[in-house]
């Protein structure tokens, strides 16, 4: 492509200031296309939320100039939120096999799967996305298989979109990383990199993932005999492959459980990402068959993750599984930041029905620590660096890594979700913003709950709450039935009688000022009960809870 003076605009979505929700749109002229869509897990205090997805209003504003979704690999981080975005972003998708796979099986959960064009890419490939951006698909390795890095060539230049990543030489699914397709596009001049920062804050390399199948060997030879159960992420391929080679090794059945994991496993054996003896996999119903060393369990749940199975297998819940003395739990990952003390409560429940936790030696990051970094910044050569993925920390950190190798700090762009970078050859500048709220997925509803509901939920599970029930007589405000007085997580109404009647006179008291006042208007007068006893309750408890008071009018 011819290049120009036109700006290309860079536009992080989501990705820049937590783990997950990664969504990037590339802006040229009058076309966007975007790369990823994922989802975010809930922070403590969303209380009921389900998930966090990305703020689509800006591709919504400009529907017509979207061309696709491009997607780097097949994390819940990265595709998770296109069922919901694509029911009114309804544009191509493009992804390798597996990535497209494990898209299909949440679009079959939605009923979009006629409505949505699928388009299957391999590495080295490249396509045309429009009229003014076309993208190549590099390989690159991760956790999962088919990860890609992306080359955008623009008029304005060409991006290098990292995706996540790992330089692994010896990886277990497909090839090494394409190193030297980054060599080449750095001699060729790239105009921006963009690239993956959740470990710029480790030195060193990253081991690679088939080191993890020696531990799960030794962990195999020496519990021979114990029943052994294996909590890993669900879209870790690689990692469950492992275990059955194990399995394979030490004449293991494989029992699957999580339905998140069950429709990743199904989908990679389908497609032929996962390698499985036939007849190995074996259904939970079907456990008693079999002696404790002779099965292996794979589960979800080493996130701690209260609804997950091994969750429910800790908690004594779990409709067919019971943990045991002598079983062996292995959790095959590191907490995620923010899910530590989850981990741990479910470990303590485990150690107490008598298994044993192993939590170390299994699990490798499937993300670049800082000498792969360098290797990538020294391939590709970026006129401008922007680091993506990560938390804050992480982006200055990668940021360092980039001035520390000799980029000017002013071309270097840490920027925030929502912000506009636009750039060519001659310059970079941030241009303004654009709307950027996550929308908080909670049930079937999504985005209709906001700060005004979290907070009302927050207020609640912290200091409960009083409803006050009253039907007065229309005109007069005399008392008719009432104040009931209704308590749910503020005090015990059988053992807080004295608190309770102190409560009602209260409310009496202030509707008969009310009556003395003659203060008309229903909302007042629920106002100046609400606002009496809230003083009352907290002279008298020093606690705060909702007050919701009804006050209901006969003739």
């Amino acid at each position: 492509m011819k290049k120009t003076n036109e700006k290309l605009k860079i536009i992080p979505l989501g990705g820049l200031d937590k783990i997950g929700m990664n969504i990037t749109a590339f802006e040229y002229k009058d076309e966007i296309m975007v790369v990823d869509c994922g989802i975010a897990f809930p922070e403590d205090e969303m209380l009921g939320i389900d998930l966090v997805i990305p703020d689509a209003t800006y591709l919504k504003q400009n529907l017509k100039k979207v061309k696709a979704f491009v997607l780097t690999h097949g994390h819940e981080d990265h595709i998770g939120a296109l069922p919901y975005i694509l029911k009114d972003v309804n544009v191509p998708v493009y992804g390798t096999r597996l990535t497209i796979g494990l898209l299909e099986n949440k679009l079959k959960e939605h009923g979009m799967m006629n409505s949505t064009t699928r388009k299957r890419v391999n590495p080295g490939q490249k396509i045309n996305l429009g009229k003014l951006f076309s993208v190549e698909f590099i390989r690159t390795n991760h956790s999962i298989a088919d990860a890609l890095a992306l080359a955008i060539t623009t008029p304005a230049g060409i991006v290098v979109h990292s995706g996540d990543f790992k330089v692994d030489y010896n990886p277990i699914h497909g090839k090494p990383i394409d190193l030297g397709r980054f060599a080449e596009l750095g001699r060729q001049g790239v105009l921006a990199l963009m690239a993956d920062s959740t470990n710029a804050e480790r030195p060193g390399y990253t081991m690679s993932e088939s080191s993890v199948g020696k531990s799960f060997d030794m962990i195999f030879e020496e519990n021979k005999g114990r029943r052994l159960i294996v909590a890993t992420f669900a879209s870790n391929v690689d990692r469950v492959q492992q275990i059955v080679n194990s399995a394979k090794k030490y004449r293991r059945k494989v029992i699957v459980q999580g339905r998140s994991m069950v429709n990743v496993v199904t989908t990679a054996s389908e497609l032929g990402y996962l390698k499985m003896p036939k007849n190995m996999l074996t259904d939970i119903n079907d456990i008693g068959k079999y002696k404790d060393g002779q099965v292996v369990l794979v589960t979800t749940g080493s996130q701690g993750e209260p609804l997950a199975a091994l969750s429910r297998m800790s908690s004594g819940t779990h409709r067919n599984i019971q943990i045991q003395e002598g079983d062996v739990i292995v959790f095959s990952s590191k907490p995620i930041p923010g899910n530590e003390k989850y981990v741990s409560r479910v470990i303590n429940d485990l150690y107490r029905r008598g298994a044993e936790v192993i939590v170390e030696d299994t699990h490798v990051s499937g993300h670049a620590c800082i000498e792969e970094l360098k290797l990538l910044h020294s391939l590709v050569k970026p006129k401008y660096f922007i680091p993506v993925h990560g938390e804050y920390k992480h982006l200055i950190k990668h940021a360092e890594i980039a001035s520390n190798l000799g980029m000017r700090k002013d071309k270097i762009f840490i920027l925030t979700n929502g912000e506009i970078l636009e750039l060519n050859q001659s310059h970079a500048t941030r241009a303004g913003t654009v709307p950027c709220q996550p929308l908080l997925v909670d049930g079937l509803g999504v985005g209709d709950v906001g700060n005004i509901v979290l907070r009302d939920r927050q207020k609640l599970s912290e200091d409960g709450l009083i409803v006050v029930v009253v039907t007065v007589r229309k005109g007069t405000l005399e008392i008719l039935s009432g104040p009931d007085i209704v308590s749910r997580g503020f005090v015990y109404v059988r053992e807080s009688a004295d608190l309770m009647q102190e409560t009602r006179e209260v409310v009496v008291k202030t509707l008969q000022k009310c009556k003395d006042r003659k203060i008309e208007g229903w909302a007042k007068m629920k106002n100046a009960v609400r606002d009496d006893l809230r003083e009352h309750l907290w002279r008298q408890m020093k606690r705060n809870p909702m007050i919701l008071p009804v006050i209901m009018e006969v003739e």
